[in-house]
């Protein structure tokens, strides 16, 4: 690997970029975050330098210190004429930056391969003053143009955001082109929303085999799809037309590369699940971006959690990969996978996510229409219920597990949630319900319900498209008596409802729970998060799972009457007995 955390002194290491010097020298940057994983702060601009094909690494190298305040964003360029290595990157201040601040592009260069560099100058021509809210270079490498009346021209690809504290936010998504060998640099095509539909981030770019740029975004407005694209068939001076989304193209919201392989072939990196940051991978395209290909259809590298990336051609018909992973986060390490064209076709295999047949066990009967096989772990028993019987939970390993099934798989639809719970804990989270994911730094589709007492809270979460909605009652419930506690989504509108009353609610945007379940999904937990935390301790009494939104004079006929309501009821558990 190259970087890893708490190598050299830094606490993590983010953003790789990668490029081949003139002399076949490969230079691999990165951000060195000195506090943490944070997008802000005290970060430098490293390297490090390889010189038999990323086979081996020489020491890290401290391009750009930020002394405290942020370099980062790096934008490596080959200036193949003269040998140059232009760095193209963004700077802004000491002071954290979680939602907007002033930042500004720089540039410095290396005339001997990456071994020294020049100081970094400010690009003041380019950005203009209104890009006040945010501004961010590439990040990946940057291109030279092969092609057409500018060859030779260099090409970085950049974003930006304005507000005036009083109006609407602008998104905005350039070019930044230099034509004397990066020591000067122009605003080229450029493109404005102020309503949302497109927020076009972080551009990665490619020359086609016609002389257009092709510019891949990062997509994070309304618009269907994460990935939008735009051309510039006068070398990068203006788009043919606006960025359009590309649905087809499926990854979840993230930076990606792009890499010219060979004759009409592109390859795209990018983590291919579409809900999260997981499975590294690369796709293909053999029609100069017309069409990318499916997951299936291309390579995954690394099945695990992954996020940024970047590629850079090799001898031969070899090329690299350079990316975020790890086992736990996608931010542990930064990888070097080199690669060639047989590789890319190597089937990729059953994903491993995709849980296999749960061990055997005690089970409790769920008496829905699709009789869902639940197991009861940890030695958990019944007792007395809200009616009849309810599971007894101890905190330390009890609860009830279900298999992912279609019948409890509530997608894109409304949904009605209950469970009556029992408990009088003061401290700890302790989770009623889980559905399917646990957020490993990924950011996947998540839905859960957990009893929060020591903020004397109940609190829901729902998660879909890049957006986290929560809801949470006044109080925590844990007086030691019966509550009836309901969660739905009811036509764009998240609600929380405790003994019959509604305590919270909040608008929620459209898309799927289970949005890349073709990766695996973990199904239903009752009484624990999928990864064994937040256990509860108490009772739980007749669970269940609706795919649709429940009447409230439904609900109070569950909640008076426990009445067998159905319609779309995919799980039901009155917790009777476990055998």
């Amino acid at each position: 690997m190259l970087y890893k955390q708490g190598d050299f002194g830094y606490a993590c290491f983010r953003i790789p970029a990668v490029v081949r010097a003139t002399d076949g020298t490969l230079l691999a940057f990165a951000e060195g975050r000195v506090k943490d994983c944070g997008d802000d702060e005290d970060i430098d601009l490293v390297l490090r330098r390889s010189a038999d094909g990323g086979r081996t690494w020489g020491p890290l190298q401290v391009v750009s210190e930020g002394n405290g305040t942020t370099h980062g964003n790096p934008v490596p360029i080959i200036d193949e004429r003269t040998g140059r290595v232009v760095l193209v990157s963004t700077h802004n201040g000491a002071e954290p930056c979680p939602n907007g601040c002033d930042r500004d592009p720089w540039v410095q260069f290396s005339d001997d391969h990456g071994v020294t560099w020049s100081a970094a100058r400010e690009m003041t021509e380019g950005k203009r003053p209104e890009w006040n809210f945010w501004y961010a270079t590439g990040p990946m490498h940057g291109i030279q143009l092969k092609h057409g009346p500018h060859v030779g021209r260099l090409v970085v690809g950049a974003s930006y955001e304005s507000w005036d504290r009083v109006g609407e936010h602008v998104y905005g998504t350039h070019l930044l082109y230099s034509d004397d060998n990066g020591v000067t640099w122009n605003i080229g095509a450029e493109t404005s929303y102020d309503d949302g539909t497109m927020i076009a981030q972080e551009v990665t770019v490619v020359e086609l085999d016609d002389g257009r740029i092709y510019a891949s975004a990062r997509e994070r407005g309304t618009d269907e799809g994460s990935r939008a694209y735009a051309t510039s068939s006068d070398s990068g001076e203006t788009w043919d037309v606006p960025f359009r989304t590309v649905p087809a193209l499926a990854t979840t919201d993230v930076q990606a590369s792009l890499l010219r392989f060979g004759e009409k072939h592109i390859l795209f990196s990018s983590p291919m699940h579409p809900g999260a940051r997981e499975a590294m991978g690369i796709r293909s395209s053999y029609d100069e971006g017309g069409r990318f290909e499916t997951w299936e259809e291309g390579k995954v590298f690394h099945w695990g959690p992954s996020a940024y990336s970047d590629m850079v051609r090799l001898d031969g018909d070899e090329a690299a990969l350079m990316y975020e992973a790890g086992d736990v986060s996608p931010y542990e390490q930064i990888r070097f996978a080199r690669f060639n064209e047989a590789y890319l076709e190597t089937p990729n295999g059953t994903p491993p996510g995709i849980p296999g047949p749960p061990a055997p066990g005690p089970t409790t009967p769920d008496v829905s229409p699709y009789r869902n096989k639940t197991y009861v772990r940890g030695g958990a028993r019944t007792t007395d219920g809200r009616f009849g019987n309810g599971l007894a939970l101890d905190r330390a390993d009890d609860r009830a597990e279900v298999a992912f099934d279609e019948s409890i798989d509530l997608g894109a639809k409304d949904f009605t949630l209950t469970s009556w719970i029992r408990y009088s804990e003061t401290t700890g989270a302790h989770a009623i319900l889980w559905f399917h994911r646990v957020d490993r730094g990924t950011n996947p589709p998540a839905l859960w319900l957990r009893a929060e007492p020591a903020a004397n809270r109940i609190r829901a979460v729902l998660a879909v498209d890049r957006f986290d909605v929560a809801v949470q009652s006044p109080s925590a419930y844990n007086d030691g008596q019966w509550h009836f506690v309901a969660l739905q989504r009811v036509r764009g509108e998240l609600r929380l409802l405790v003994d019959g009353v509604q305590v919270s609610s909040a608008p929620v945007p459209d898309g799927s729970l289970t949005l890349g379940k073709e990766f695996g999904l973990d199904g239903i937990h009752v009484g624990q998060r999928l990864d064994g935390a937040d256990r509860f301790r108490g009772t739980l009494d007749e669970v269940r799972v609706y795919r649709r939104a429940l009447t409230g004079a439904e609900l109070d006929l569950i909640r008076q009457r426990n009445l067998p309501i159905g319609g779309r009821l995919g799980l039901r558990l009155p917790f009777d007995h476990v055998g």
